[in-house]
Parts: C-alpha cells; structure tokens; sequence
C-alpha cells in the first residue's frame, strides 16, 4: 500500500468496466447504528450539489445538517460523496432494476442506500432497511417503499452487474476530454474521478519533509510535497499551530515553483484566495502582494499567513480593476476557471458545470491575462494556471496571448524542477497535468500552467 493513497483510493482500483467493489473509506466512520436523520442529510447534500456549483459545501451550513453531531454530518457528507462520484454507475444499476424512472426523492433515497452498500462497505440489511424506513415516513415516497425494497435487496442478493467507469463523468465532458486527450487517457481520468484524493501538504523552508511525513503517516512526492491519507481536522494535525505547512494539492503547488521567485523580488498573485500560492511565494522570500475580489476569502490566507509567520499586502479588489502603478519582477495568475480539474476534491463540479461556462471563463480569462501583463517588468515573468481540464482555458489562452503581446515568449518548463510529472510537458514548453497522472501515488489535481518572460 503507498501510505499517501487513501482507503478508497487503495480499495477501488477496478478496471474500466466491471463490478463495483465494496471499499472502505476513512472520511468518516461507518457506523450501523449512525440515525437516520443522516442518511436524510446525505440526500440533501447529494440533490445540492446536484443542483448547483457549492451547493453541497452551502447545504452543510444549514440546516438539518448543522443539527447533527459532528459524527453524523461526516458520515452523510461521506456518502454524498460517494455517491457524487459513482452517480453514473449507480444509475446504471438502478436503471437496469426499473422499468420507468421513479419520482426524484425515491430515486436519491436508493442511490445513498447504494453509495453506502457498494462504495462505503455499509452492511446491505442497514442500508436497505433504513432507506425503507425514508420511504415509508415521507408521504411523496410512501406508495414507493415496497419497489426500494425490492431493488435494493435484489442489488444485494445478485450483485450490482457490470457498470463503466465513464458513466459517472457527464457525456459532453467525457467527448471533449477524448477529442483533447485520446481514449487511454479518458480512461485514465474517469478511473480517477471515482477515487477520494489523499491530502497534500506545503512545507515552509528550513522544514523536513521526511520528518512531516512520518508524523503524519504519509510520503514525500516530487518537489516536497507531503502527501497523507489521513483524514479530519488538520488544526489537531502534527506542527499546525507551529505554522510549519499549509493544505495545498501537489499540483497547485507547481505554478508558484514555475514562477521561480527569488529572496527579495517583487511579486503579483492576482487571484490569490484562498491563499496557497500566496504563502508559497511568501516562503520563498517573495515581498508578495495578493489580490482577490472575494474578502471573505482572503480572511483564510489571512489566517495563514499569521499562522506560518509570512507576510504579504492583502488586497481586496478584482485584479482587472486594480488602481496601483506598480509593476512586479514576477506575476502568479491563478485565473478564474471551470475548475474540471478538481472533480477528484470536487466531483460536483462534472454535474455542475456547463458548455457555455466554458466560453464564459475564457472571456474573463482573456482580460486578466491582458491585465497581467502590464504588470510584468522588463524581463520579468508571467506565470499562468488554470485547475481545468479544457483546452480553451489553457493552451488556447496562451497561444491567443503571445499572439497579441509579441513582447512575451515562453520559459519551457521543467517538470522535474517543479515537482510535476514528466509526461505533463508539452512540446510548446507549458505543463497539462491529468488527474489520472502519478496514479501509483493517488493522483493529483488536474491544471495547465505555462511560464512566459517579458523580452522586450
């Protein structure tokens, strides 16, 4: 087992069609007796995120969720992730058991009860019977209670039957992803979206990584990141309070390497919440100033920068709409995107976004990178990243940029040195990191990132 890899990741490594596995997970604990009142909320928070962007993230702020003991919203928020990113596979089992569709609130009941059984390693009989026990008190789902029964018992007695890993990916997401990365590496992202990601550590310099590792069970990846399946609250974590790390994916840590900051040099991150690339450029000796347009955010990298003892000027504004002369030696745009990169943190994201999205961002994207680049000294540099996996957030945007800005060329990348896999370098010199990279180790977040250097 690699100790960076999660429980489900280490239990569902299934092939690309076959039968789901029962795995175990340590988000949360997996108890029989947990109420029923959670398994409620894992509904709530599964339609939620269903129904739009942070949808989840805003449900368990509210109530019923904030009602449960802490042991109760984890364990529904487990399932409702579970279910999030096998929501394909468990329609398709469904589907082959139903001769029409069933009201909405029937069919959430049965996916949680088979987030639990097939994904959660739940016992069938308490799943089953507390799904019943749903249908039966709810009036809209009571005529129903008898076909839940049915069907999930008969998962139960003859097994889930064959599913595809691509179903749990979104049909217009899964034809653009094969038209941009071919068919093996489809298959390679949609095994990864049905994997729970382990959590990345940042170090400060001066910091052992070998010796965080071993306080918190974990490994050492390329670049020095540290990476751990432990799960729950990070503050009770080994050297927290002591501000020696910050929670930041191995791959959202590769731009602020890109960049190349030296001790002393001015620097811009422009959309810097929640904050950890501003604590990267910080560490690295950086006089860092970091804007966002969203102050609630910034009150997180305020926090931690007081936590690990790093300064920067915190600025709330949109970057585009800045009112300061100044310009920098290095610039970080981490823009606003899609986010599709993050569906293994964020499996929401794959229902939530939509085509037009994608043309949307890019427009913004467009505009920042404009503004960026007046921010760029003589023979400084301009790194931009986006956590998407569409071209036209990454490659396209820069390819269109060094179109109309001649002054800048590209620094080809050096995944080695940054901490990136080496097949994520593409013949123009940028980084396209897939999820489905460093599997062996658990993967990592999907993102574009390209380096580019004011000549003239």
């Amino acid at each position: 087992m690699k100790p960076g890899q999660s429980s489900e990741a280490r239990g569902r490594r299934m092939a690309t069609k076959g039968r789901p596995r029962p795995a175990s997970t340590d988000t949360a604990p997996v108890q029989d007796d947990i109420g029923v009142e959670a398994r409620v909320v894992a509904g709530i928070l599964l339609n939620a995120a269903l129904e739009k962007r942070n949808g989840l993230d805003e449900a368990l702020s509210q109530p019923p969720a904030r009602a449960l003991a802490p042991v109760d919203r984890a364990f529904a928020r487990a399932v409702a992730m579970a279910a999030l990113r096998r929501l394909g596979e468990i329609d398709q089992i469904l589907d082959r058991r139903l001769q029409k569709s069933p009201p909405e609130a029937v069919r959430t009941l049965m996916r949680v009860a088979l987030a639990q059984t097939l994904v959660l390693e739940t016992p069938a009989f308490a799943a089953v019977s507390t799904a019943v026990k749903l249908a039966e008190r709810d009036p809209k789902t009571r005529p129903y209670k008898n076909l839940v029964n049915a069907v999930l018992r008969g998962v139960g007695r003859d097994g889930p039957g064959l599913t595809t890993a691509e179903s749990n990916l979104p049909d217009w997401i899964a034809a653009r992803w094969r038209t941009a990365y071919g068919e093996a590496a489809l298959t390679g992202l949609a095994l990864a979206a049905r994997e729970e990601p382990p959590t990345d550590l940042s170090l400060k310099p001066g910091v052992d990584p070998a010796a965080i590792a071993e306080a918190v069970d974990g490994e050492v990846l390329a670049g020095g990141t540290v990476r751990t399946g432990r799960r729950g609250d990070v503050a009770a974590w080994p050297t927290f309070e002591a501000g020696d790390w910050w929670v930041q994916d191995a791959a959202a840590a590769v731009p602020g390497r890109l960049l190349g900051v030296k001790s002393g040099e001015t620097v811009l991150d422009m959309c810097a919440a929640p904050g950890g690339k501003t604590l990267q450029l910080a560490a690295a000796g950086g006089q860092v100033v970091a804007l966002d347009r969203s102050a609630p955010r910034l009150k997180r990298l305020a926090q931690n920068l007081e936590r690990t003892g790093l300064t920067a000027e915190v600025v709330a504004v949109p970057a585009e709409d800045w009112d300061d002369a100044r310009t920098f030696d290095a610039v970080l745009l981490d823009a606003p995107c899609t986010a599709t990169g993050t569906f293994r943190r964020n499996p929401e994201v794959l229902r939530a976004t939509r085509p037009a999205d994608v043309a949307k961002l890019a427009d913004v994207q467009h505009r920042l990178l404009d503004a960026a680049a007046e921010r760029v000294k003589t023979g400084g540099r301009l790194v931009y990243c986006t956590c998407s996996l569409e071209r036209e957030e990454g490659e396209t945007q820069v390819i269109a940029f060094l179109r109309r800005n001649p002054a800048f060329r590209t620094v080809p990348a050096d995944p080695a040195a940054v901490g990136a896999p080496a097949e994520a370098l593409t013949p123009e010199g940028w980084l396209r990191i897939l999820p489905s990279m460093w599997a062996e180790h658990g993967g990592l977040d999907g993102f574009f990132a390209a380096r580019l250097e004011r000549v003239s």
